[in-house]
């Protein structure tokens, strides 16, 4: 990956909408050398999806939590991992290393529905510990980084 892809990335990164003559334009390069690079980044992985970003105050949802969570065996992990996958509301979930070990992103419309996954948490199996925190504000939300020219 070269500066030029780097340049087209930022271009995606921003408005993944645009097209690639106005990328080109923006970068002095033809049309067809974008879309012949995007398509490369396409098939080497690095671009894997084309999403959008929705304003979740907008869609209701007024509240974001991180938890924390630690399970009592390591026999626990993977069925976990199967389990979290059917929660809408949990919008990331990774493995993490330290004293617990997931951090989960929670999106949800009040303290109310908190209240349920919290407690469909605390009772999946192996589940021994599990930390709650609000998200008073975002001071900055990116989605991806992009590596330095």
């Amino acid at each position: 990956m070269d500066r030029m892809d780097r340049s087209i990335l930022r271009h995606l990164k921003e408005n993944s909408r645009q097209t690639a003559s106005r990328i080109g334009q923006n970068i002095h390069l033809s049309v067809s050398a974008v879309i012949e690079r995007i398509r490369k980044l396409e098939r080497t992985g690095i671009i894997q999806k084309y999403t959008v970003v929705l304003d979740e105050r907008q869609l209701g949802n007024a509240l974001t939590v991180f938890a924390v969570l630690q399970l009592s065996h390591w026999k626990y992990h993977e069925p976990f991992a199967k389990e979290i996958l059917a929660y809408e509301n949990i919008c990331e979930c990774h493995a993490i290393a330290g004293d617990m070990d997931y951090l989960l992103k929670i999106v949800t419309k009040s303290a109310l529905s908190l209240e349920q996954i919290r407690q469909d948490l605390r009772r999946m199996p192996g589940v021994s510990g599990l930390k709650i925190l609000y998200v008073l504000s975002t001071v900055k939300n990116e989605y991806s980084v992009l590596p330095m020219d």
